[in-house]
Parts: C-alpha cells; structure tokens; sequence
C-alpha cells in the first residue's frame, strides 16, 4: 500500500509554485479517511483528522508538495529555450536530461560548450524538437516550468528510484498515516504544502492558520553511505532519523525525545541526525505566530535534488509506525 501510494504520487508533476497536480492526487487518495480538507491562498493542501478528545492537542504534519524544476526565461531565435532553475539545482549533473512541461511537452536539457569558467545555469538550454522561436512558442512559454520527466524503478528489494522523491515520499508517507488513523485521541492536521524549495512559503502561512500546538516536518535528509561520502551519518535501510539540527532550526527537544521515544515504543529503529545544511518546513512551523515546539522526521535519500533519488522502503515502514505511536503518546 505504501509502495503504491509513493508511485502515484511519483508521477504527479508539481515544480515550486504549481502544486496543484499534486493536491488533486493527495485529495483522491485521502478523501474518504479525513474530515476537513481545504485549499489555502498559497495552494497548500491543509486536511484535518478530528481528535475523540476536547482536551487533546492539534498535531501539524507538514510534508511538502513541490519539488525542484526549471522556469523558461527566454526562446532564442533556434527555438532552444534557456532556463533559470527553481529551487536548488545543480548545472551539473542536469545536462542531457530528460525533462517535461505541464502540457506534457517533452524536451531534453543539454549544456552549451563552455571554456575557463564552470558550468552554470547560464549554459543550459532545453531543447524541444522546435526549429525556430515562433515554433517553440507555440508549444512553450517563458515562465512555464519544465521538470525532470518522472522515471521510478526499482532498486533491488527494497529501494526506489525517482526524481521527485524529494518530497513526494514523505507526502505518501502523511497519506498512509492519515488512512490508518482510527479515532485519535488528538486532532491531527495534514500539511501538504508548497513552495518548500525556493525558501519554506507554503509551511508557513499554514502553521500560521493552523496554529497547532505541536509541529512535526516530514522530509528527507541526506546521506553518508555511499563511497567517499561519510556526512551526515546517515544510511539507508537503518531507519528513519530524528533530527536534532539543519542550518534552518534546532529542534525543539520536547518533540525530538517524543520520536525517539515513539520509535523505542513502536520497536523500529531511528538514526539521530546531526545535517550541516538544508532545511525543511519544521523551521517554518517553529517560528510561526509566537512559536511552536516543532521537530522533524526525515527519510534517508541517496542523490538528493538529482533526476534519481533512492530511498528504501524499510525506513518509510519504520517512519510509520513512529508516527503512529507519535500520534497516540501525545
């Protein structure tokens, strides 16, 4: 089920800024297992699970919808498009790419020869098939948004590949765990927000209008297991990991000792993530109106920001059953 969930969600095109292709899939899966679910201003996807009890808590899950694209600045007169990325894309392993449009326009991202200066998104094009501007223009844009065409495989038993698993696995992850409530004690609230990538929007605005008394970020983090790579200390298939810091918060150690407890209750393991960079929507739900106790649980994943991002569906199975015990200990 979980598995399946990621897939669909996998294959939903969704840059910064245009989640709403996301949303609609999120809602057609969860539609029958919450009782509130709205749009807000900014597009995030703000659902709610009502607590049995008066006295409960309001829990915000927040797991984000968009993932890293490339925004058409210009045609030049060839029809090549150049591009400006959205979110945080390296020039260098994007060239010769498989990307798509929203339309369904397919292209291929290639990077122009380029002497005494390293590659930069200046140099990228994409090409369409076009041969000339106003052929392209019939087709694209400037200001639409282009993505690394969705691509899932299997990796072995237990590992998936794709580009948008960042965040997509984490927005299965919050369906799964709002389909298998039953009845919680507190009010759970799903944040599937936006505009993650380009700086923490979407999280924001909604903890500012969900005003819960407790915030848990739902996101991936880095990893430090594959050859030269020893930071974080992190690695997959050994468990879903608790954060204790990224550049963007520290997290709040009411809500960090809750995961890990939830994880020694639920018998799953948990890695303690220590990341020198990054951020995720927790830091957003942490400063919001006067502050929130806010903590994060992130999923191993290999490549992050590449066309291939490989996590293992034995740290999503744990990160469950966290949440879960999560949930019914507050």
């Amino acid at each position: 089920m979980l598995r399946d969930t990621l897939k669909t969600l996998l294959s939903a095109y969704g840059p910064s800024g245009n989640e709403h292709a996301v949303a609609e899939t999120v809602k057609s899966l969860i539609a029958a297992h919450v009782d509130n679910m709205h749009v807000d201003a900014l597009g995030n996807l703000i659902v709610e699970k009502y607590g049995t009890e008066e006295t409960g808590k309001r829990i915000m899950f927040s797991a984000h919808m968009d993932h890293i694209g490339f925004v058409v600045t210009d045609i030049d007169e060839k029809g090549f498009l150049r591009v400006h990325n959205v979110g945080g894309v390296s020039p260098r392993i994007s060239s010769a790419r498989h990307v798509v449009f929203e339309n369904g326009v397919e292209g291929v991202l290639y990077c122009q020869p380029v002497k005494g200066e390293e590659t930069a998104m200046k140099h990228l094009f994409i090409d369409i098939g076009a041969e000339s501007k106003e052929e392209a223009g019939q087709y694209v844009l400037p200001g639409d948004m282009a993505v690394y065409a969705p691509d899932c495989f299997e990796l072995g038993e237990h590992r998936v590949a794709a580009p948008a698993m960042d965040d997509r696995c984490c927005c299965a992850l919050l369906c799964e765990l709002l389909m298998y409530l039953d009845e919680p004690r507190n009010t759970v609230i799903g944040v599937f927000s936006t505009q993650e990538e380009v700086g923490l929007r979407g999280a924001g605005v909604a903890a500012y209008s969900v005003n819960p008394d407790i915030g848990v970020a739902l996101d991936v983090t880095a990893w430090g297991d594959t050859p030269e790579t020893k930071l974080p200390a992190i690695s997959l298939g050994k468990g879903a990991a608790v954060k204790f810091m990224d550049s963007s918060m520290i997290a709040s150690a009411s809500v960090r000792d809750a995961l890990l407890k939830a994880a020694a209750e639920a018998g799953v393991p948990a890695q303690r993530e220590v990341l020198p960079f990054g951020g995720q929507d927790g830091s957003a739900i942490q400063r919001a109106r006067a502050g929130v106790p806010a903590g994060c649980i992130s999923i191993p994943c290999r490549y992050v920001h590449s066309p291939a991002e490989v996590i293992d569906m034995r740290d999503m199975e744990g990160a469950l059953k966290i949440l879960l015990q999560f949930v019914e200990n507050v």
